[in-house]
């Protein structure tokens, strides 16, 4: 596909499955209702020295929230699936099989990122600021490797093939390093314009900054979606 496709398509696909959008702003709204009722409740129990309780109400509730967040990041996966299988529908919600992926998700995030850094620093002891240099060179390859492995993940589920570095290394040519640059452009360039946009409409007053904020609210979710699908679409290519 053309970028141009990629990017209508991504466009579009929010607002052709806003079942799926509905319940991706659901979960969301019910791991910030957990996190927040946790941090009252436990604050309340400290208050009056039932500390245990506060601090299983702590527990409980960071446990909660945290299979929410891993449910919501193995949705965006089968997003990015669904793109990469240039499915039009959007995904059902799977608790389990999607808080496993998110989970997986997380090891290759954590993976993908400590790698570099721990090589930047190496570097930059033994070689100072040429190492610094060769470092930050690591680091950008390791982020567009990072995005690959995400795309693999999602394309199969196996975590082992997220993390063969070498194989998602040599995706970013299959798939065009400069092709990802220039959606990266494009759709930093979709941030902007509805930027713009929101700030126009808060300038309003009182009125305008409350819908502002709520219309910003709503991007947030909708860009997303545009994000994910794309990169599915994208990597379909290689």
């Amino acid at each position: 596909m053309e970028l141009s496709e990629i990017l209508g398509d991504a466009l579009a696909y929010p607002l052709n499955n806003v079942k799926a959008l509905i319940i991706y702003v659901i979960l969301g709204v019910i791991a910030a209702i957990v996190l927040t009722f946790t941090g009252v409740g436990t604050i309340a129990s400290f208050a009056t020295d039932h500390w245990l309780v506060g601090g299983g109400i702590a527990v409980i509730g960071l446990i909660i929230a945290l299979i929410i967040f891993l449910v919501i990041e193995g949705y965006c996966l089968d997003i990015v699936k669904f793109g990469i299988n240039r499915e039009n529908r959007g995904p059902e919600v799977d608790v389990v099989r999607q808080a496993i992926n998110g989970l997986k998700l997380f090891v290759v995030n954590v993976v993908y990122m400590i790698i570099p850094f721990v090589v930047t620093y190496i570097l930059g002891k033994l070689l100072g600021l040429v190492g610094s240099i060769i470092g930050l060179i690591v680091i950008i390859v390791f982020a567009f490797a990072l995005f690959m492995a995400q795309c693999r993940l999602a394309k199969n589920e196996n975590l082992s093939d997220a993390l063969n570095i070498p194989e998602a290394i040599a995706d970013i040519s299959r798939v065009g390093i400069l092709k990802i640059l220039a959606l990266i452009v494009l759709l930093a360039i979709v941030c902007i314009i509805a930027g713009v946009i929101f700030a126009a409409i808060a300038s309003l007053g009182d009125a305008g900054s409350t819908i502002s904020l709520i219309l910003s609210g709503i991007f947030e979710i909708y860009f997303l979606f545009v994000a994910y699908r794309a990169s599915g679409l994208l990597y379909s290519n290689a």
